[in-house]
């Protein structure tokens, strides 16, 4: 994969390579590409992932080994439920805006922490102290969306969330939705099951 630049790919071809590298991981044949010293020296100089993937800071979601791809390939943001705020926006953009990378993945998984906190905000009545509640509070509109849809199971909630994630940050970003216009860069939701290892697609803006 070594040889592979962003700008020779689609969006279609990035989500292929995610997908094929997810496979060796849940079958336990994994490469570990792009890992050793010669890659390092690479990208000394410059870098040019093919995806960016956008998930929970969860410990068991490392992107990398999901996806089995090693330094260079992808561009990793990372916060509690996958929340956007300022700076991941501007994360976002910059590698749509300088890096041309031609797919973003927002990245869920079941039993959430952030999106249980949530549900049981929203049922209870009662919010969590602190910065807890910030999270608390940009995840509840997923959750409201979904207890219209009649939806209460966590993990239920969680596809939602990764759903009205990807819808927002188009709507939110001129850049990105400029970019998913213009056919250039794709974003799509995914999410991953912890026993598996599987990741899915359960939503997507542009073409794959």
């Amino acid at each position: 994969m070594s040889d592979v630049k962003n700008t020779a790919l689609t969006p279609a071809e990035a989500w292929q390579l995610l997908q094929e590298g997810n496979a060796r991981f849940v079958a336990g044949d994994t490469a570990h590409p792009n890992q050793n010293a010669a890659r390092r020296d690479e990208l000394v100089n410059a870098q040019n992932p093919f995806a960016v993937i956008f998930g929970c800071s969860d410990s068991r979601l490392a992107a990398e080994i999901i996806f089995d791809v090693g330094l260079g390939d992808v561009f990793v943001v990372r916060t509690a439920g996958q929340v956007i705020d300022d700076a991941v926006l501007g994360s976002l953009e910059y590698s749509v805006a300088v890096l041309d990378v031609p797919l973003i993945v927002v990245l869920g998984h079941d039993s959430c922490g952030a999106v249980t906190a949530t549900r049981e905000a929203y049922d209870s009545g009662v919010m969590p102290p602190g910065f807890i509640r910030d999270l608390v509070e940009r995840i509840t509109p997923s959750v409201l969306t979904a207890d219209r849809a009649g939806i209460t199971d966590i993990n239920e909630t969680v596809v939602e969330h990764v759903k009205q994630t990807t819808a927002r940050m188009v709507e939110s970003s001129r850049t990105l939705a400029d970019a998913v216009e213009a056919g250039r860069t794709a974003v799509i939701g995914v999410t991953y099951r912890l026993a598996e290892g599987k990741a899915e697609l359960v939503s997507g803006h542009g073409s794959l």
